[in-house]
């Protein structure tokens, strides 16, 4: 049994899951302070003795995201002198986490970067969900839990007849992720393959796999501008008949993204998890099935302060 006290904390980006996952854990959320000085700057205070405790501290950076995240570094130096035992964070969604490379000359690799500040700053350990490259755990030398929604996603998709479903790929690079769910559900997988143009901009150019009279099961890491949801004309091209559902685990969801939705009358269906908080444009969108992540971390968080192996709930390659 574990000797230091458990305690659960959150910032402001996103205090509901904080709480959600603090019922499952049967545990309040710690007391703490986020206040936005007149000329931009934050400033955070704990409310509470943490001496010795092993903390965790839940922050799911959603927009604008520069300052979720300082907001973050500031509550680990807080924890940091506050002495506690082990300060475990929680980032359900990882920001800066499609620039882990160089992809031409000159370039930050800004999710490098991220991690170093994180860890620098006295994080004992990391845990993440479906980040957009496993990878990135090695970008840390502390302990990173890198957690996968993909079994919550599934058993939310058991629920309706998949019977004249295919899993589709939007790319190469989401073939992995895309065959856990095909594995998962028992369905075939197609591939698409596209080239990214720029930033916003991909071109899908061909298709392997057979999509004829199915109904696409799109997958992602994430929705951010919705150019996964621009490249669909290849599908019905090559013969799908039924409306398409989408499973992204991440809603980032701009406002480009929430108008494809609305126009394309092919799209049935989003399901997202609640790693981050939906846009309040996005909150009544018929369209889209929000469904909750808050067990799974409980349970890891709890795994982990008694020591319990997590190996069957991290993303394997």
């Amino acid at each position: 049994m574990a000797s230091h006290p458990l305690h659960i904390f959150s910032g402001s980006c996103y205090p509901e899951l904080a709480q959600e996952i603090g019922d499952y854990l049967h545990l309040p959320v710690g007391k703490a302070q986020t206040t936005h000085l007149p000329d931009s700057e934050i400033h955070v205070k704990l409310d509470e003795v943490v001496r010795e405790h092993d903390v965790f501290f839940i922050q799911s950076i959603n927009r604008p995201v520069n300052e979720g995240l300082m907001e973050l570094l500031l509550f680990v130096d807080a924890f940091r002198r506050a002495s506690v035992n082990k300060l475990n964070i929680v980032i359900p969604y990882f920001p800066y986490a499609r620039q882990e490379r160089m992809a031409t000359g000159r370039e930050a690799i800004s999710a490098r970067v991220v991690a170093d500040l994180i860890e620098r700053q006295g994080a004992s350990r990391v845990i993440f969900i479906d980040i957009h490259n496993p990878a990135i755990q090695g970008f840390f030398n502390i302990p990173v839990d890198p957690l996968s929604a993909v079994p919550t996603m599934c058993n939310h998709l058991q629920k309706y007849d998949l019977s004249d479903s295919v899993i589709v790929s939007p790319d190469v690079g989401r073939a992995s992720l895309a065959g856990k769910y095909a594995e998962l559900l028992g369905l075939p997988l197609v591939v698409m393959h596209k080239r990214r143009e720029n930033f916003s901009n991909t071109k899908v150019t061909h298709l392997v796999g057979d999509i004829r009279g199915k109904r696409p099961i799109l997958i992602d890491d994430m929705i951010a501008g919705g150019s996964v949801l621009k490249q669909i004309d290849i599908l019905y091209e090559h013969g799908a008949s039924k409306k398409l559902w989408a499973s992204i685990t991440h809603p980032i969801l701009l406002p480009s993204a929430i108008e494809q939705l609305n126009r394309d009358d092919r799209i049935e269906k989003l399901i997202v998890t609640n790693t981050l908080k939906l846009p309040d444009e996005a909150k009544n969108n018929k369209k889209i099935e929000q469904i909750t992540i808050a067990h799974l971390l409980a349970s890891i968080i709890e795994k982990i302060y008694k020591g319990e192996s997590i190996s069957n709930q991290l993303i394997k390659s």
